[in-house]
């Protein structure tokens, strides 16, 4: 929890340095998990692990800060998925390019090595978690990045 505290507090500073000083650290759940081509809002909520309403209240205040936006959704005309506008897509590239600066940085204390085997560690943990709760079936099939 420390360091994902870390993590996010790094994002924010870097974010606030490129011009976006007015994301705020709730929004992060959202960034870190919108991908690039669309997803619906339950999708979302699921995985940001968040509600449906606190999902949909995070991603009304990034649309009316010009991030994000609602698109009708092709597989279904009843449905919108949320897609990041062409600032949201900036932000993303800049945040991908400041993970990666992270995670260099952080590899060098331990050694590339070692950092990468922790978080393939990590990665096998969640995948193997997800899988036993995620059952025979989730809400509208994996997300689409």
């Amino acid at each position: 929890m420390r360091l994902l505290a870390e993590f996010r507090r790094e994002l924010l500073t870097e974010a606030e340095s490129h011009g976006y000083g007015d994301l705020r650290l709730a929004h992060l759940q959202i960034t870190g998990n919108i991908g690039t081509k669309g997803i619906r809002l339950t999708a979302l909520a699921a995985r940001a692990q968040l509600s449906l309403a606190a999902t949909s209240e995070l991603v009304n205040e990034l649309q009316a800060l010009g991030y994000l936006e609602r698109r009708p959704d092709p597989a279904d005309a009843r449905a919108k998925l949320i897609v990041p506008t062409s600032r949201g897509l900036q932000m993303l590239r800049e945040a991908s390019a400041k993970v990666r600066e992270l995670e260099e940085l952080w590899g060098s204390y331990t050694g590339e090595q070692r950092f990468e085997a922790a978080l393939q560690t990590l990665q096998d943990v969640l995948d193997a978690t997800h899988h036993l709760t995620a059952g025979p079936s989730t809400i509208n099939g994996p997300a689409s990045d």
